[in-house]
């Protein structure tokens, strides 16, 4: 058994050969997973309702005054910022929006990350892209991420609206005087965490679609 079997699935042993047991196990663990996301997902969304209006708010005002959202994380929440930045721009109904992923060019990441260092590649990328009054939006499991950090102090200096989606007790990302909304999933496991930032995505989005309905028809 490999040592990442192990850590998924810490019941499995060397020697099981009762394939109907193991197969049991496997679906009782997947769906023990499956309630322990939904759970989290549904008491994080309530409780985040009233940041999750505020931040949408802030955001539709941006973008009915031309601004673009710039979406950036690590690993993971990589994926997280370039499936936000695909909703916003290819929308399955309702308006596109200016949207922008900035892990999306491994050209450009390596580059930054050979010449400044890795803790710059996103906030250098504000400076190359962002402008007052276009939206900063980053992923973070722990909210520590240093290059994150670091493009929201780029952020904030310019004009840009800042908002995070961290994960534990929101770390230095909750605490800092740059992130100006963020959205916390209170878990320290890094699976649900990211399953549920995508939800909060998901979220404002949807929200902020409502927001430019309600303006266009009472505009």
């Amino acid at each position: 058994m490999s040592e990442a079997a192990d850590f998924l699935y810490p019941f499995l042993e060397a020697d099981e050969h009762d394939a109907a047991a193991l197969l049991d196990d496997l679906e009782q663990s997947a769906e023990a997973k499956a309630h322990a996301s939904a759970a989290l997902r549904a008491t994080t969304l309530h409780e985040s309702r009233a940041a999750i209006d505020e931040a949408a708010a802030d955001m539709s005002d941006r973008f009915n005054r031309g601004g673009r959202l710039l979406a950036f994380g690590n690993g993971g929440s990589a994926t997280d910022a370039s499936s936000i930045a695909a909703l916003f721009t290819h929308p399955p109904h309702g308006y596109a929006l200016a949207a922008r992923a900035l892990a999306d060019d491994p050209s450009v990441l390596t580059a930054l990350g050979n010449d400044v260092g890795f803790d710059l590649v996103f906030s250098r990328q504000v400076i190359a892209h962002g402008r007052a009054g276009d939206i900063a939006l980053g992923y973070s499991t722990s909210g520590n991420s240093r290059n994150l950090l670091a493009a929201f102090a780029e952020a904030a200096g310019r004009g840009l609206l800042t908002i995070g989606l961290a994960g534990y007790d929101g770390g230095d990302m909750a605490r800092s005087e740059h992130v100006q909304h963020c959205l916390v999933v209170r878990s320290d496991s890094v699976h649900r965490i990211q399953e549920v930032q995508a939800a909060l995505g998901y979220a404002l989005w949807a929200t902020i679609q409502d927001e430019l309905t309600s303006a266009i028809q009472h505009g």
